[in-house]
């Protein structure tokens, strides 16, 4: 059975995706550590409490950040 998939702006570059995404289950899925990173859909913050409600489009842009720890 073939994976459906959609494209999206992750980052500035198209990206294919899967179809019916939440962002949580797009964190998992490009294996990033959600406990390190920030969520920005469509030039907008989402809060991780609303990762997994949140659905991903078509066409939607998306902006991951890394925290990285030092000292």
């Amino acid at each position: 059975m073939r994976m459906l998939v959609i494209t999206i702006y992750l980052n500035g570059e198209s990206r294919e995706v899967p179809e019916a995404s939440t962002l949580a289950s797009l964190v998992a899925w490009l294996q990033f550590p959600g406990d390190r990173v920030a969520m920005e859909l469509n030039r907008e913050i989402v809060p991780r409490s609303r990762w997994e409600t949140t659905p991903v489009r078509a066409g939607d842009r998306l902006e991951v950040v890394h925290f990285v720890g030092g000292g």
